[in-house]
């Protein structure tokens, strides 16, 4: 997971829930973001939600909206 981060995902949860997400991270040496990033993976791949990642030199891949980098 080495990719760039260029979307930004605000979420509102629990006390609760975020002392359980920090536990997690800590306990996996993760950054919260890092955690959820990996949560949301792994429920992906349980459920059979794809991810498609682009790759890096090909302008033409589809970006998450599904338009390719390159506009001309």
């Amino acid at each position: 997971m080495l990719d760039a981060k260029t979307e930004t995902l605000t979420i509102r949860v629990t006390p609760a829930v975020k002392a359980a997400l920090r536990t997690a991270a800590a306990r996996d040496h993760r950054s919260l973001t890092n955690m959820i990033e990996v949560m949301i993976r792994d429920y992906c791949a349980r459920v059979g939600i794809g991810i498609v990642e682009p790759a890096p030199d090909d302008p033409e891949a589809p970006t998450p909206t599904g338009k390719p980098t390159r506009t001309s």
